[in-house]
């Protein structure tokens, strides 16, 4: 997909910005697909933890929420288009698959903690390729997006350990 600019007085070279659109459009999509990942989570948890995993997918949902909006707002602002829908964000994304038919606490602690350590990879990368473009704005917002995702991993993978 080619990735088209509206006008902007954004001083940020437009290759710079054409590149960087498009990738924080792929983040984009892998922020939804996380954001869906933990609400599955939320709403078919069962076991001797389930109030408190269910309010921590939730915290989990919440702040990936927030990481989608940061995203599609830094789209907007290098004159990108955000494409936020969820058949968007389905083709687009690289997050692997979420099993449907799991309820146990256990199983879905590891596969929201496989997530978010898929998704905090991902982030660091775009980190060093954001300053290796010279945008610095961006690398910024991904690098506040790496310690949310980060600490929610810590969040998550205590509940693993705990069981462990």
């Amino acid at each position: 997909m080619k990735t088209k600019l509206t006008h902007t007085r954004n001083s940020l070279p437009k290759k710079t910005r054409t590149e960087m659109a498009a990738l924080l459009q792929t983040r984009l999509a892998d922020s939804i697909v996380l954001m869906m990942h933990a609400k599955q989570a939320h709403w078919n948890v069962k076991g001797p933890h389930f109030f408190a995993l269910h309010e921590l997918f939730d915290k989990v949902y919440t702040d990936t929420g927030a990481y989608v909006d940061t995203i599609a707002e830094r789209i907007v602002q290098l004159g990108g288009i955000a494409q936020g829908t969820i058949r968007a964000a389905a083709k687009a994304s690289g997050m692997p698959d979420y099993p449907l038919d799991i309820t146990s606490g256990h199983k879905h602690v590891a596969e929201l903690a496989h997530a978010l350590a898929f998704y905090g990879e991902m982030i660091r990368q775009d980190i060093a390729l954001s300053t290796e473009l010279g945008d610095a704005g961006t690398a910024d917002l991904f690098t506040q997006i790496s310690r949310g995702a980060d600490l929610n991993l810590w969040f998550v993978e205590a509940h693993e350990q705990a069981e462990n």
